[in-house]
């Protein structure tokens, strides 16, 4: 089938059809700006339809035996299996993601959608014990309902997965909005996938829309008790305050200014590895990615020339062709902005180690030192590919740097000490830190998520189940219960 023509709909109650809206969200090939998809959006009164779908459809598939419903997520795996090549093809066409990104987003989609198939057996209930003889107190954990889910364009197809996959597994249904520049593999190609799988209508619809067209309404809505929202700070801080006025649970993954630590007594080679992926995988267009690589003074030098020649050999162009390692940004409002960002800092004293000239949406790697102490880059997120190489004396100053930022997502360091790396790790402020890898890590059982403007709340494993589930206390009383009048 054609991805980009076929999945160019809204979806809603199980059907395929147009949106109601007045004008259409055009989805663009990145690197060639080759039209993909032409998708009417979708009105107020379609978000509405969707949540009402998904109300209705809750109720049965909640009830549903969670064996049966763990069958949906067996067929789903087996089907993203299938259409792997396909899948990539994409992934390269709609985001401009590189054939290495794109087997690797698809690797982690594989791995959550087997998580999924356990959450479905997952929730427990428990009895606890009551001071009042013969009261038998009973908790059931229970699907929160209906959980609308909002995600970003870097990794489209996962980072949509990674929430819709567990929340309908623990039995709720879901409202998915995709980001407006991957409307297919954000949204539908997912529906599609579910579809196939035998997700019985209703519960999972897609409505592909802007905050131009529907305002607050997907997230004011009376219908969803829980908003699982991935993009950036500014959207995320609205996000959660519009829940708090509507008494919705937030769960917020939002941006990070992660930094890789280089101590002195680190496997340099390695650590400059580990520091090239982190920064530059997708364009370094993923929350987690190294905007900050923090070098001990000690290798300095050393670092900083095997770095510089290893950021030297990516090569830059087309996604599609297997040697390519940075593709184009999303669009060319975030080239101009990753540009504009590099500019700045140059004219404000900092120095290029490596630079190259931005072609269309193609922002070639950058290697930035020498940044005054006042820069913007230092504290914001830099959602494209350039690197920030700084110095530091000691674990101390190393640590400080890291914390010197609002964000607290994910971060690294390096050393031949696994434990004096554990140590500097539990004095970053994040909610990640990895010793001795890359930094770009996701795990289906492990809780992931960010501190500080990063984000609230997590999600993997037992945390995806303490979001998508609420809790339900039942007392039986055995026997005459006594009364004060």
């Amino acid at each position: 089938m054609s991805y980009f023509t076929d999945l160019a709909l809204q979806y809603i109650d199980g059907e395929w059809r147009a949106g109601g809206g007045s004008w259409d969200i055009i989805d663009f090939n990145p690197y060639n700006e080759e039209k993909l998809a032409s998708i009417t959006v979708a009105t107020v009164a379609e978000v509405d339809q969707a949540y009402r779908a998904a109300e209705r459809a809750q109720v049965a598939w909640g009830d549903t035996n969670p064996y049966t419903r763990r069958g949906v997520f067996e067929r789903a795996l087996r089907i993203i299996e299938d259409r792997e090549e396909e899948l990539i093809e994409a992934i390269i066409a709609e985001l401009g993601g590189t054939r290495g990104k794109a087997a690797f987003e698809l690797h982690l989609a594989r791995e959550f959608m087997r998580e999924a198939i356990h959450l479905a057996l997952r929730p427990e209930g428990r009895i606890l014990p009551s001071p009042i003889d013969g009261k038998e107190n009973r908790v059931y954990r229970l699907p929160v309902g209906v959980v609308g889910v909002i995600s970003p364009f870097n990794f489209p197809f996962l980072l949509s997965l990674k929430s819709v996959a567990p929340a309908l597994a623990l039995g709720n249904a879901v409202v998915l909005k995709p980001h407006q520049n991957t409307p297919i593999l954000g949204g539908t190609m997912l529906a599609k996938v579910f579809e196939d799988a035998g997700l019985p209508p209703g519960v999972l619809n897609v409505v592909i829309t802007d905050i131009a067209e529907i305002g607050d309404a997907l997230l004011e809505h009376p219908v969803p008790k829980v908003i699982s929202f991935t993009g950036s700070d500014r959207v995320g801080r609205h996000v959660a305050t519009v829940c708090a006025a509507n008494f919705k649970r937030a769960v917020l993954e939002l941006g990070g200014n992660s930094a890789l630590i280089v101590l002195d007594d680190a496997d340099v080679d390695y650590a400059v590895d580990a520091a090239v992926f982190s920064r530059f995988v997708h364009q370094g267009q993923a929350c987690m990615a190294a905007n900050r690589v923090l070098v001990d003074r000690a290798v300095l030098e050393e670092f900083t020339e095997k770095f510089v020649a290893k950021v030297r050999t990516l090569r830059t162009g087309d996604p599609s062709e297997p040697g390519t390692h940075i593709g184009p940004l999303i669009n060319s409002s975030q080239a101009e902005a990753v540009t504009t960002a590099v500019e700045q800092t140059i004219a404000a004293g900092a120095t290029a180690l490596v630079r190259g000239t931005t072609e269309g949406n193609i922002v070639p790697p950058t290697v930035l030192t020498d940044i005054p102490a006042d820069a913007p880059v230092l504290t914001q997120e830099i959602f494209g590919p350039v690197a920030l190489l700084i110095p530091f004396d000691g674990e101390d100053e190393a640590v400080r740097i890291a914390n010197d930022t609002p964000y607290g997502l994910s971060g690294g360091v390096h050393t031949r000490d696994v434990e004096r790396g554990v140590r500097l790790s539990r004095r970053v402020h994040t909610g990640m830190m990895h010793v001795n890898d890359g930094i770009i890590h996701d795990e289906p059982i492990v809780p992931f998520g960010g501190e500080k403007h990063s984000g609230l709340g997590r999600l993997n494993g037992e945390a995806t189940v303490e979001a998508f589930t609420t809790h339900k206390w039942i007392s039986v009383q055995h026997g005459r219960s006594g009364f004060p009048f």
